[in-house]
């Protein structure tokens, strides 16, 4: 994109026109023309992605990997087997003396193939045959109704059509064409 708005300055295009043509805000056009003028199309070659960089080596990064294989049970999380970011961000803290946020280690998780707040497998004191006995006798007791069949809109605040409606209420048997 920057290397098509270089051509277009080549050719005296002005930044508001550049903008409208590559479909880019007249600010980005604008600074592109000043770096194009101040370093021709070297200029507005890409430095890479921005941001910080990774405040791990990857051997650390291998290492938090195999850490975070080994469960939370492992490094003093002994309630429930679940790596939430904060506590990964504290594991990287005491592992590394590295200072992650909760949203840095979430996309460092990510980045390592692990999602935060889930479970890694299930508990293994869970008794399948007690969940599929309460599934069928309780869970058939508490659970609400469902919406009846005869509904005619799945909206709580929008009305169903005028068919579903009982001949005595207002609108009835009136028929309104759908946009």
């Amino acid at each position: 994109m920057r290397m098509q708005a270089a051509g277009l300055f080549e050719q005296e295009i002005k930044p508001p026109e550049v903008a409208r043509r590559l479909r880019v805000s007249r600010k980005s056009a604008c600074q592109w023309r000043q770096l194009w003028r101040d370093g021709g199309r070297e200029g507005l070659v890409s430095r890479g992605p921005s941001g910080s960089r990774c405040r791990l080596s990857p051997r650390c990064l291998e290492k938090l990997a195999g850490y975070l294989e080994q469960g939370p049970a492992a490094h003093g999380w002994v309630e429930d087997q679940v790596w939430t970011a904060a506590r990964v961000a504290t594991l990287i803290g005491r592992k590394f003396h590295v200072s992650y946020s909760v949203s840095g280690a979430t996309r460092l998780m990510h980045r390592l193939g692990f999602s935060p707040q889930i479970p890694a497998r299930r508990v293994a004191e869970r008794d399948e045959q007690a969940v599929t006995v309460w599934k069928e006798a309780t869970w058939a007791e508490v659970k609400e109704p469902g919406r009846p069949a005869e509904a005619a809109s799945a909206s709580r605040t929008k009305p169903g059509s005028p068919d579903g409606r009982p001949m005595d209420a207002p609108g009835a048997g009136v028929v309104t064409p759908r946009s």
